[in-house]
């Protein structure tokens, strides 16, 4: 959302990036990289989802990993955001070689339709910091780890990472499984996620979605859209059509 973003400026992406979230339909959207007044645009074009999630700095400010919903699909029972450092409870806590403060935001939500509880974990790990992704990871496990094993668990996320890495390497060793492996119907779109705003950079597939517990994964796809020419983010979006069982 700054002035050197040129051409890819937030306030030419903001439509585009609602669109897509309503075109396709989604229930529940983690996102990444996100400013106040990024969020304060998608929820006035984006009415029917509520959403929670804090900043990343010690004030609870500044970039997010909000997690948005559907008001009318699930009811918010519970949530919080923590930081991904040695001491996660410290708003503006950096842990070991990371560049950037990193969070995790979570909920525990209630489907209307089905009464089904459910766990939504959303992250975005560091970019620069090895071993500040591999105890992310690490982290993140034991946290949920803390979740009843019959209870559904989404884990979505830019892990700034390959699936050849530590961090994935971790989340799947504690049962979790890749959406973009299980689904059902076979993965639509590119296998990769990374775009940089200029073209898809083959085997960067760094955005992920997990499940663990009674998911069946029925849907997975990367979508590579342009628009006008350009892409609605840096990143490519990652959708996949769950079901609670």
């Amino acid at each position: 959302n700054l002035a050197s973003d040129g051409p890819n400026v937030w306030a030419r992406r903001k439509e585009v990036v609602a669109s897509m979230v309503g075109f396709h339909g989604a229930d529940l959207v983690g996102l990444q990289e996100a400013l106040p007044e990024q969020l304060a645009d998608l929820d006035a074009l984006l009415p029917h989802f509520a959403r929670f999630g804090s900043g990343r700095s010690a004030e609870r400010a500044g970039e997010a990993s909000a997690i948005l919903y559907r008001r009318d699909r699930f009811e918010l029972l519970e949530n919080d955001t923590f930081w991904l450092s040695p001491t996660p409870a410290v708003p503006g806590s950096r842990g070991w070689d990371a560049a950037y403060e990193r969070v995790v935001t979570w909920g525990r939500l209630r489907d209307r339709r089905t009464g089904r509880i459910f766990y939504h974990f959303n992250t975005h790990l560091d970019h620069a910091g090895v071993e500040a992704r591999r105890q992310s990871a690490a982290m993140i496990v034991e946290k949920i780890e803390e979740v009843p094993a019959d209870t559904p668990v989404i884990l979505t996320g830019d892990f700034n990472d390959v699936p050849a890495g530590e961090p994935y390497k971790a989340i799947t060793a504690a049962g979790f499984h890749d959406a973009f492996t299980i689904s059902r119907t076979p993965h639509l779109g590119p296998a990769s996620t990374w775009n940089a705003f200029k073209a898809i950079e083959p085997g960067r597939r760094i955005d992920f979605v997990f499940v663990r517990g009674p998911v069946e994964v029925l849907r997975h796809a990367i979508f590579d859209d342009k628009f006008d020419g350009r892409f609605p983010s840096d990143h490519l979006p990652v959708l996949a059509e769950l079901r609670l069982r």
